[in-house]
């Protein structure tokens, strides 16, 4: 047995291209969506509350929606207070929302392959998971918000 620190995280598929890697504490919930659309929302009602959705992927083609049962998932975020949005989401793209324990062995830092809305990028396994600026991307989002 090792004494090893490892860090939990959630991987979020965005798009065909983009995986995220984040904090399990980061998140509020994965919501099931039941919707006739291949796209997801604009918005979610959750608890009472409407939650801005963010699309990764509209452009790709790793689905949004399990047509076969008509539902798609969103990952609802715990945003920054003071912001316009309390909570935000992001449309869940795609095969391979987990779990993973990370350790530093198994990790490797990728400084070239960073995505614009990301602080940094590392491989793990055989993928490559993007470290979203998850409070730059909800200030985007609620600058966006208070101008429509």
């Amino acid at each position: 047995m090792t004494d090893e620190a490892k860090t939990h995280c959630v991987i979020i598929p965005c798009s065909d291209t983009e995986s995220w890697a984040v904090p399990q504490n980061c998140l509020a919930e994965i919501l099931t969506v039941s919707s006739d659309s291949d796209t997801p929302p604009e918005a979610v009602s959750w608890r009472g509350v409407d939650v801005p959705v963010m699309d990764f992927g509209a452009d790709g083609a790793a689905p949004w929606r399990e047509a076969r049962v008509g539902t798609g998932l969103v990952a609802v975020f715990l945003g920054l207070k003071g912001e316009n949005c309390e909570y935000w989401g992001v449309a869940v793209r795609g095969q391979g929302l987990s779990i993973a324990a990370l350790s530093p062995r198994e990790v490797a830092d990728v400084e070239d392959e960073v995505a614009e809305h990301a602080s940094a990028a590392f491989r793990y396994r055989e993928g490559l998971y993007q470290v979203p600026d998850l409070d730059g991307l909800q200030k985007t989002l609620a600058a966006s918000m208070s101008v429509a």
